[in-house]
């Protein structure tokens, strides 16, 4: 099988989500160890750490920001968009012939399963070229009750911890390239903001879900005005003030950038729909009640 991503994303030997199939979980997951087959250049002494149980929270947390923990959204297309979304993090899958502005990662996702031997459904595994099979919004609801887009449903659902492990690397791998792309003279200051987030289970889950939500804000494509909105730009707002935690400085940033995205789209959806969900969505970055967290 051959999806059309340029990255090639080895096998990792980590956890799965509860209730998936796993019987070979860890007791955490290291940014700089456990999932580094291939490793990615240092950044500092940056370094995301989490237990089973706190990857589990946070697979759930990015689901249930997704799609509300809905069964049905596991594969969806939004109103206004050129593409449907699919899976706990609502993974970008391009029909033939789209490009658009933000970057695609249902494909990425599906080299990941690859290479950890995941039982991928025929119909998908021969897909060529790999694009979504449906050109446009009709033309997938007029499918959306087949049997092949609920086998693709059951396939998501069964395979969440997978999907997890995969936005948990994708952040992880995305920290040195984000540093490179800041400012020379506020590499030092983005450093330790990554490394102060690093600290919890609350500040890790921050980074991870808002680089699966709005990427990391590389990409030439991701900006409106020529001001982009991902990790990197929320990384720069953050305030460093003494008196706030680094979590509760990146959510108020993340509001700023986010709303500073929303007044220069042009599509009003931006603003009168997307925007209050955005914010919602920064409200869950808090620390999760049901864990302590240790150093």
């Amino acid at each position: 099988m051959t999806f059309k991503s340029s990255v090639v994303l080895l096998a990792a030997g980590i956890l799965a989500l509860a209730g998936c199939g796993s019987d070979n979980r860890t007791d955490s997951i290291d940014a700089e160890v456990a999932i580094s087959d291939a490793p990615a250049p240092p950044v500092a002494d940056v370094s995301m750490v989490l237990s089973s149980a706190q990857l589990d929270w946070v697979g759930q947390q990015i689901f249930r920001n997704e799609c509300a923990g809905r069964f049905q959204c596991l594969v969806h297309w939004n109103d206004g968009e050129a593409f449907p979304s699919l899976g706990i993090g609502h993974f970008i899958w391009y029909p033939e012939g789209v490009e658009g502005r933000f970057v695609e990662s249902f494909p990425a996702l599906m080299e990941y399963m690859e290479q950890r031997q995941v039982n991928i459904p025929e119909w998908l595994r021969s897909l060529e070229p790999f694009d979504a099979p449906w050109s446009e919004k009709a033309d997938f609801l007029a499918v959306d009750d087949s049997p092949r887009v609920a086998e693709l449903r059951e396939f998501l659902a069964g395979t969440q911890g997978i999907q997890a492990e995969f936005i948990f690397r994708r952040a992880r791998q995305s920290l040195g390239r984000i540093v490179d792309a800041a400012p020379d003279d506020r590499k030092t200051e983005v450093v330790a903001r990554l490394e102060a987030l690093s600290q919890t289970p609350g500040g890790v889950y921050a980074i991870i879900d808002y680089v699966n939500f709005k990427g990391e804000g590389l990409s030439p494509t991701e900006r409106y005005n020529d001001q982009g909105w991902g990790l990197l730009q929320v990384l720069l707002e953050m305030s460093g003030s003494p008196d706030q935690s680094a979590l509760v400085q990146f959510r108020e940033a993340a509001g700023t950038v986010l709303t500073r995205r929303a007044e220069n789209a042009k599509d009003p959806i931006e603003r009168e729909r997307w925007l209050p969900g955005w914010l919602k969505r920064l409200k869950t970055y808090k620390e999760p009640p049901v864990f302590k967290i240790s150093q």
